[in-house]
């Protein structure tokens, strides 16, 4: 479901995948197709969070693998490679917090500058470091990643982050500064109650055949 509603939204193209936990020490991936072509009766990948990537696992699983060995608090993941955002990116650029979405990463979410495919544990391990422990690391020119206590936050993230892209390139088109979130607004703002993340993944997996 949640790789079908990553495609719905237009965050992936034929590259893309997102992960569930588990258990502390193994989780599962999207299997390696375009996530809008995962049927129902396709299987994911089961993985450990050490050692070698199983043959049928794509080669940037390796992020997930050293997000989960590093993240005890996170539950899901997803990889994604939506418009807007690599389109800031590329001006060295993430979203900063200007409107309620773009709280959840304020003041901003880092900037992973090597454009190269992280498919190594160097890489990866260099990757989650700047991460820490925020929601979510933009990759130059590469898309993101985001994380959630569960895949269903992950999936809201990832949809929150690129809607604060198309605030943010909106706002750099209009040539004015525009105002941003203070740190106690978007602590206000950044909220989980009131069924937040619920209703938005009610929405993103609307008619799903599961």
């Amino acid at each position: 479901m949640a790789a079908r509603a990553i495609a719905r939204a237009g965050l992936v193209h034929a590259y893309g995948h997102c992960s569930l936990r588990l258990k502390p020490d193994r989780f599962i991936v999207s299997p390696p197709k375009p996530l809008g072509l995962i049927g129902t009766g396709d299987s994911p990948v089961t993985v450990s969070t050490a050692g070698e990537l199983p043959p049928e696992a794509l080669g940037e699983v390796v992020i997930h693998q050293h997000i989960y060995r590093r993240r005890g608090d996170v539950g899901g993941i997803v990889r994604f490679q939506s418009p807007s955002l690599t389109a800031l990116s590329t001006l060295g650029l993430t979203p900063r917090a200007r409107h309620g979405f773009g709280a959840y990463f304020a003041p901003c979410a880092p900037l992973y500058p090597n454009p190269r495919l992280v498919r190594d544990p160097a890489g990866a391990a260099a990757l989650v470091e700047q991460l820490g422990p925020a929601r979510a690391i933009v990759m130059r020119g590469n898309g993101a990643v985001t994380v959630g206590a569960s895949i269903e936050e992950a999936v809201v993230m990832a949809w929150y982050l690129e809607d604060a892209a198309r605030v943010e390139l909106a706002v750099l088109g209009t040539g004015r500064e525009g105002l941003e979130f203070t740190p106690a607004e978007a602590g206000d703002r950044a909220i989980n109650t009131g069924r937040i993340m619920e209703r938005m993944w009610d929405w993103l997996t609307a008619n799903d055949p599961e």
